[in-house]
């Protein structure tokens, strides 16, 4: 029943996700895209810091004036910005898709930089993953899209963010770490919006849009939290790839749009490699059992 319940709770996560991705991008037909990471990192750090009073912790702390915490910062701001420009320039589905690779980018660099060891089979499975990726994106002269770049450049920097976030001080809870994650984009986005398009008063459904993805982001985020806590990681965490599944049907049912036979492929092969290095992991942490005497 553990495992049901944190299935669940992961596959309600992932459809929060999809959703405030949809709103992001639905905002943005009317919001330049600084504007939006401004006012989401706003929403997004003032429902934390609720969140943090209501647990009791104090917002900010000496653990966070570190290092890691200032290379979190830098990661998540190239994430969120990188994946907001192609959620705004490019479809929902391929973008979403694009951010399935992240176990797999995460798994590399805690290998190269973190010297977490992994086996030869999880190696091919980070290979192949990447091959998924390519099948996404399309490297060909007559199907290559520049979008499909930033989408790239978002998933790495959900990924160094997420390597940061495990070598972060135990002492930080997840709800500091996010008041952190989403006040960094304040800033960000009003210097990125400052520099480009400029400012506009959003109307009616753009306020509609950008505070959804707000409400229901750090829903999801609670969500995923509690779904990582209930139940066994080697279930409950393959359900991420859920998230894809949800992109692809608001993608066809809002936006009109039809993923063709390369795409559908490379995702495939995108999922099946992160569940098989996510299973080969857990796996590698199970003792072996002890010979008889």
């Amino acid at each position: 029943m553990e495992n049901i319940r944190g299935s669940a709770w992961m596959v309600l996560a992932m459809l929060g996700f999809a959703v405030e991705d949809m709103f992001v991008k639905l905002a943005a037909d009317g919001v330049p895209v600084g504007q939006i990471l401004m006012m989401f990192g706003l929403g997004g750090m003032v429902g934390f810091l609720l969140l943090t009073w209501r647990r009791g912790e104090r917002a900010l702390v000496p653990q966070a004036m570190n290092k890691t915490l200032a290379m979190r910062a830098v990661f998540e701001i190239s994430g969120r910005l990188f994946f907001i420009l192609s959620l705004a320039l490019s479809t929902l589905s391929s973008t979403s898709a694009i951010l399935q690779a992240t176990p797999l980018a995460v798994t590399l660099g805690a290998a190269v930089f973190m010297g977490e060891r992994v086996g030869w089979q999880r190696w091919i499975a980070i290979l192949i993953g990447f091959i998924g990726v390519l099948l996404v994106i399309k490297p060909t002269p007559e199907a290559f899209q520049l979008t499909s770049i930033l989408a790239v450049l978002g998933m790495l920097g959900f990924a160094g963010r997420d390597l940061a976030t495990r070598a972060a001080p135990p002492a930080l809870s997840n709800m500091q770490l996010g008041v952190y994650g989403f006040a960094v984009l304040v800033p960000t986005g009003g210097v990125y919006a400052a520099a480009t398009s400029g400012f506009v008063w959003p109307d009616a459904f753009s306020w509609f849009a950008i505070t959804g993805a707000t409400v229901i982001g750090i829903g999801a985020y609670y969500a995923l939290t509690v779904a990582m806590r209930t139940g066994e990681v080697s279930v409950v965490t393959p359900f991420r790839y859920s998230r894809l599944l949800f992109a692809l049907g608001f993608g066809f049912a809002i936006f009109g749009e039809t993923p063709d036979l390369m795409m559908l492929l490379g995702s495939s092969i995108i999922v099946l490699s992160g569940i098989y290095i996510l299973v080969n992991g857990r796996r590698a942490l199970v003792p072996s059992k002890p010979a008889a005497l």
